[in-house]
């Protein structure tokens, strides 16, 4: 049932319309195929059935020319029955497992499925194969897609990192941490902009297991992406202090993201030199686009998270008119930068109820529908014109020389529908 909420937004301004029924969700486990590019010791054992064994081998088909540092861990018939001992067969699995990889730091135990449906506590396996596999860390999260939508994943699994960070010194120098997994080229455009203006700066998750940052009063931290709301509880939870600011898409809310911890470090000035010329030119590159995109309709189905600061950028510097934001949660203390910068006409929903939020898609029309896997080919039957929000998660889209390629993204379904009408 569909609940129109009358509680003030952060903006004060525009209320949610928050949906609890069928929905559509792509599953948590998936976020695994970017976490294990970017961690380079670590190794993702999903603990799971063969259907989750078959999405994985799908979702990742594109490695097929490196082994991937995943697998999963099949629990057969006999395992749900109780027939076996799943404990010791996971302890079996783990340790040919480590034999074979040696060079394994850091290994994730990811849950398919909550701990009632596969009848084992990963939890508290985590911490005994910790102990008995040394010096490997063993950890656990849940990447259930009866529990997350599939940006949730990262979530959990940073979130499982942040206990095993250190405690940084009282009195050690202020440093800022950036949270959220970046393609290496972003996060390197991202460092080397921070150290051109002074700014200390780590990132989580690091590259590899041990280079884990400490973390306590002395540190501040930026949200990469918009998804990671429990991360950041408990990032606050250490003491960090986290710094409002837009995410980092497009011209402007790069340049707002990059300022929240430039005025934070009182480097504010040193900023505006570092990346004034960076700026101008993803300006003038998002100006083509914006001819193409200017006033055309879109409409957001609830799939990545990222939908709201999607809509502020497409809005305010494409010119393009969102109609429905939906977001399958709205982290609102982390996303209020943007919504005070959504176009008051906009419908903001949060959840979903799939047929009711299907029948507001086909009464509006939109020029664009953004959209999980499920939906866009039934829409494309129906007419429409859909761009796949996965696509959004995997390709390079942060800072401002990625600024145009976000912006061609939503250009290439139109000309995809323009060549195939002609």
């Amino acid at each position: 049932m569909a609940a129109l909420s009358t509680e003030p937004r952060p903006s004060g301004h525009l209320p949610i319309l928050r949906e609890r029924g069928q929905h559509e969700v792509f599953c948590g486990l998936t976020g695994i195929v970017w976490l294990h590019r970017k961690i380079q010791d670590a190794f993702f054992l999903i603990v799971g059935s063969r259907t989750c064994a078959h999405l994985m081998q799908s979702a990742a088909g594109v490695m097929i020319f490196a082994e991937p540092r995943f697998a999963t861990a099949i629990i057969e018939e006999r395992d749900l029955a109780g027939l076996a001992d799943a404990n010791e067969e996971l302890d079996r699995v783990v340790r040919r497992l480590l034999a074979r990889r040696p060079d394994i730091k850091l290994l994730f135990l990811v849950g398919s499925c909550p701990s009632e449906v596969i009848k084992l506590d990963l939890r508290r396996a985590a911490e005994r194969l910790s102990a008995a596999v040394a010096p490997t860390r063993v950890l656990n999260y849940s990447g259930s897609g009866i529990e997350t939508t599939f940006t949730q994943g990262e979530d959990a699994c940073l979130s499982a990192l942040v206990p095993e960070m250190a405690e940084a010194s009282p009195n050690a120098a202020p440093s800022l941490l950036v949270v959220g997994t970046l393609p290496d080229i972003v996060e390197d455009q991202l460092r080397r902009t921070f150290e051109a203006i002074d700014i200390p700066v780590a990132f989580l998750p690091a590259r590899r297991a041990g280079e884990l940052p400490g973390i306590g009063s002395s540190t501040s931290f930026l949200l990469a992406q918009p998804f990671l709301g429990e991360t950041g509880r408990l990032l606050e939870a250490r003491g960090a202090t986290y710094l409002p600011a837009p995410f980092p898409f497009g011209a402007e809310g790069t340049t707002a993201w990059l300022s929240a911890a430039a005025e934070a470090f009182g480097k504010s000035a040193a900023l505006e030199s570092s990346i004034g010329s960076a700026r101008r030119r993803a300006v003038a590159a998002l100006e083509r686009y914006r001819e193409r995109l200017q006033g055309r309709r879109i409409f957001f189905f609830p799939d990545s998270q990222l939908e709201v600061p999607l809509a502020r950028f497409l809005s305010r510097e494409l010119g393009m008119v969102p109609v429905e934001v939906g977001t399958p949660y709205l982290h609102q203390k982390y996303l209020q930068r943007e919504l005070e910068l959504l176009p008051d006409s906009v419908t903001l929903s949060e959840g979903q109820d799939v047929e009711r939020q299907l029948d507001r898609c086909r009464s509006a029309q939109p020029d664009i529908v953004v959209c999980g896997l499920g939906l866009a080919n039934p829409l494309e039957v129906e007419g429409m014109t859909t761009k796949w929000s996965i696509e959004l998660v995997f390709t390079p889209v942060h800072g401002f020389e990625q600024a145009a390629d976000l912006a061609e993204l939503f250009v290439r379904p139109l000309v995809r529908r323009e060549r195939l009408e002609v």
